[in-house]
């Protein structure tokens, strides 16, 4: 028998969790993330003969404290990223980060609920979240929304954890990851596997928008990844 869904918080603002979350090394999974975004943005460019690769802009879903939009300035030097999160005190550490590392003119940070958000169709060029999804009770609210605000021939590249088999198997993982954390970080990292979603249930939501479920694979032994192109007619958001 498979282990159940779990919800967790939806969001997480207070400012121990903030900081707990700020102060857990992130800095190798942000650097693979970005770099497989790169990967896939460049084959894109590649298939449809582009010279040059431009992210142009982007929104980021879930920033947390905007770890990852820093990394991705830091990788390309032309991209406008607009960073939203539902948590205040994730702002407030993330203005800092964005400051301290001199990006105050192309990152912007917001408040903003994914499942429901103010930005026109097909508003940004790349739509990016990293850990957003298991926060969701429903998640196909904000799928079909990170797909409404994606342009035409933009990009998708939405990873999340994904929810083990087992719990003998999700303890396992709290142990390789988290083990030299602190108890409370390791228990908000169980808390989010429990309330992850499996591989094959993202895969469905990502079919009933259209998309080929193959466009999610599991990345690694606790993540899934969507990487998907938003062509023009494949699925109507509404």
């Amino acid at each position: 028998m498979g282990l159940d869904r779990v919800l967790e918080p939806e969001v997480m603002d207070s400012e121990k969790e903030a900081q707990e979350y700020n102060d857990m090394d992130h800095s190798v999974v942000n650097q693979h993330f970005v770099e497989e975004l790169s990967k896939f943005a460049r084959d894109q460019a590649a298939a449809t003969a582009d010279v040059e690769l431009d992210f142009g802009d982007v929104l980021d879903l879930g920033t947390g404290t905007a770890l990852i939009p820093v990394e991705l300035c830091r990788q390309d030097h032309e991209c406008r990223v607009m960073a939203v999160d539902l948590a205040v005190s994730m702002l407030e550490l993330a203005r800092y980060n964005v400051e301290a590392a001199g990006l105050i003119e192309r990152i912007t940070l917001a408040q903003v609920d994914a499942k429901k958000m103010g930005y026109d169709r097909g508003a940004f060029d790349l739509v990016m979240s990293n850990s957003i999804i298991h926060h969701i009770p429903e998640p196909l609210i904000c799928l079909r929304e990170m797909v409404r605000v994606t342009a035409e021939d933009g990009l998708l590249f939405i990873r999340d954890l994904m929810r083990p088999q087992d719990a003998e198997t999700l303890e396992q993982l709290v142990l390789a990851y988290t083990g030299q954390e602190s108890e409370y970080s390791q228990q908000l990292f169980r808390d989010s596997l429990h309330a992850a979603l499996s591989l094959d249930e993202i895969r469905e939501l990502v079919a009933s928008l259209g998309f080929d479920q193959n466009s999610v694979q599991a990345t690694s032994d606790r993540h899934w990844t969507w990487a998907a192109v938003n062509l023009a007619g494949e699925v109507d958001a509404d």
